[in-house]
């Protein structure tokens, strides 16, 4: 019985210990709601009108086409110009894919240096997405916002 309580008296001094460590190395949580950041962020909202232009565009090429291949009587000439179209129509939807590509991610890692430069300015040690926060954190998703289309912001040059 001594040892049991002995036990329970060294195992409630390392509790209060470690509680004390973990209460001076507490750091500031701050939660960023990503999909609100990038809805109200203006050059995102250009970079997806630019994306959905193109792919408006792609749309209005294969319909094109498809009214001249319906104007083509022979049957070879109909193979051939598919042949043309298919290889014309993956080269425009290849450099569409990049063009979607290159501007997620440029969109992504402004987000993510505004962040950065957010959580510095507010002395947040950590940002974390708003969905893993259950409680309490300093949600800065619309001072992130107001960095991004402030004259302040300067994306990085790649």
């Amino acid at each position: 019985m001594k040892n049991l309580k002995g036990l329970f008296v060294a195992a409630a001094a390392l509790f209060v210990l470690g509680t004390v460590n973990v209460q001076a190395d507490a750091q500031t949580i701050g939660y960023v709601n990503y999909k609100t950041v990038e809805s109200n962020y203006e050059f995102a909202k250009q970079a997806y009108k630019e994306i959905d232009t193109k792919y408006l565009e792609l749309q209005q090429y294969l319909m094109d086409k498809e009214k001249q291949y319906k104007n083509i009587e022979s049957p070879i000439n109909k193979k051939n110009f598919e042949d043309q179209v298919q290889k014309d129509f993956k080269l425009k939807n290849d450099e569409f894919d990049k063009l979607k590509l290159k501007r997620a991610q440029e969109v992504e890692n402004n987000i993510l240096q505004a962040t950065k430069a957010v959580a510095a300015d507010k002395k947040i040690d950590i940002v974390l997405d708003y969905r893993v926060i259950f409680t309490g954190g300093v949600d800065i998703s619309q001072d992130v916002i107001n960095y991004l289309n402030s004259s302040k912001f300067k994306p990085a040059k790649k």
